[in-house]
């Protein structure tokens, strides 16, 4: 029979331990790598994604601040008529209150005073819901 000879290998662990803790490290240092990257990202993301959904809430915050404006812009010209339309009633009525007998014309007046009084509190309210 022919001699066979068995390749001899090398047998050096701590060399193989220290190459194999090697891999490891780099590999570790890889992973934290790709980690830190990812995380970046999202945050990138994140804050792509805030700004998307803030620009149509500005949007909508403005057209409501506009409708505001509008609204109280229509509050107070309505009321400024409704002042000058009870003026001008309070005026018609003034030369029928001049014939009534003293005491009517003394509870017209009043009646008259309380509405005033009433009415400025309801306009007050609304003006300043209104703005």
């Amino acid at each position: 029979m022919p001699d066979i000879k068995i390749p001899e290998f090398s047998t050096d662990l701590s060399k193989a331990a220290h190459d194999l803790a090697d891999v490891a490290k780099d590999a570790t240092y890889v992973v934290i790598g790709a980690g830190v990257l990812g995380f970046q990202k999202a945050q990138v993301q994140r804050q792509e994604l805030i700004k998307r959904l803030a620009e149509p809430r500005a949007t909508i915050e403005g057209r409501l601040q506009g409708a505001r404006a509008d609204f109280g812009s229509a509050v107070h010209t309505v009321d400024a008529k409704v002042e000058d339309l009870i003026a001008r009633i309070e005026a018609a009525f003034v030369p029928l209150e001049d014939r009534l007998p003293a005491q009517a014309r003394d509870l017209s007046k009043q009646a008259k005073v309380q509405a005033k009084e009433a009415r400025n509190q309801v306009r007050t309210r609304i003006l300043t819901v209104a703005g």
